[in-house]
């Protein structure tokens, strides 16, 4: 099959590899229906998380069922499921807890930009929807393996409550996405953080009530402007560098919370300065595996349609433009039909 290689900073090649194969007997292989580039593909593209050698790209998927190992008993072959970019267990104590990507025995799932997936730990990363879906609802069914579900637990994390007011800092896809989720569990005001028009415009239609455009100390202002000097209950961080998570908790109110989600690069936190804002700090790898259920059943029952941030369809030959698209802020996310 030919799939997508990192071969170093702003070297992304589609390269012939040897399809998949059962090397576990929890293992499934999965003909992908679509797959994606991330945001945090970005980072190792951009050199700021080095590789070491090659590296298969891609981690959201979904697509049908093709093969399965022995001890396979929930998933069968024929049937359209998504998973998690991480494998678990849904058995262990972290699991039962809700937290899937801590599972015990969690493992990546890698190499999602190509024709052909391996899923380890089957039985408990994939979910089936009820039928095959239609066409169109499959690049919202792919959100939900890792941009939508993220958006979504950065909400659940920073307890976005029905009348509550929320920050969103950051416009990529899981931003817009986490507007989205903060509309669904009932925020009064949305404010989203954007100097990108078509991005602004796209967090309107998710639910967005303002548009602020500064950032840094001058946004923080902004912020308290617009809540008459009290802060957001909720902030939402989809950025992960060291200004947006300074930029989130200063813009929450005592007593408030934040829900971080960016992959952190060079992100320090001052103890003691931290000490006196009374702001709770919620966040990590989403659990994706705990909302695929309901969050399914959202896009399937036609309440909300995440696919939207899909602003450009590519073939997986030309995955290389849909990085440097995304790198150079020209797409907010890129779908790859294999």
């Amino acid at each position: 099959m030919r799939a997508t290689i990192l071969y170093g900073p702003g070297d992304v090649r589609v390269e012939e590899r040897a399809d998949p194969t059962i090397l576990e007997p929890t293992d499934a292989i999965i003909r992908l229906s679509a797959t994606c580039v991330c945001g945090s593909d970005l980072w190792p593209y951009r050199g700021i998380s080095p590789i070491a050698e090659p590296a298969p790209m891609g981690h959201e998927y979904c697509g049908i069922v093709e093969d399965v190992g022995r001890a396979v008993t929930s998933i069968t072959r024929g049937q359209f499921v998504i998973g998690s970019f991480f494998a678990s267990d849904n058995t262990c104590p972290h699991c039962h807890a809700g937290y899937q990507t801590s599972c015990q025995h969690k493992q990546p799932v890698v190499g999602a930009q190509a024709p052909l997936l391996r899923v380890p730990l089957a039985d408990g990363t994939l979910v089936p929807t009820r039928d095959v879906p239609a066409n169109d609802a499959i690049p919202s069914l792919l959100t939900l393996s890792d941009v939508m579900g993220t958006g979504w637990f950065a909400a659940d994390a920073a307890n976005v409550k029905p009348g509550a007011t929320v920050v969103v800092v950051g416009d990529g896809a899981v931003g817009l996405l986490g507007v989205l989720s903060a509309k669904l569990m009932g925020a009064e005001r949305i404010i989203a953080m954007s100097r990108h028009e078509p991005r602004q415009k796209l967090a309107r239609a998710f639910g967005a009530t303002d548009i602020v455009s500064e950032r840094g100390d001058e946004g923080v202002a902004r912020i308290q402007e617009l809540t008459q000097g009290i802060g957001a209950d909720s902030v939402l961080e989809c950025v992960g560098t060291q200004d947006s998570m300074k930029q989130a908790i200063d813009a929450t109110r005592p007593g408030g919370s934040v829900g971080y989600v960016g992959v952190p690069h060079g992100v320090a936190l001052d103890g003691a300065q931290l000490f006196f804002t009374h702001v709770r700090l919620h966040g990590g790898p989403a659990p994706v595996r705990r909302y695929l259920p309901n969050l399914i059943d959202l896009v399937l029952n036609g309440t909300i349609n995440p696919g939207r941030v899909f602003d450009q369809t590519l073939p997986l030959d030309q995955v290389a433009e849909g990085y440097r698209a995304m790198d150079e802020r020209r797409a907010i996310k890129t779908l790859l039909r294999p």
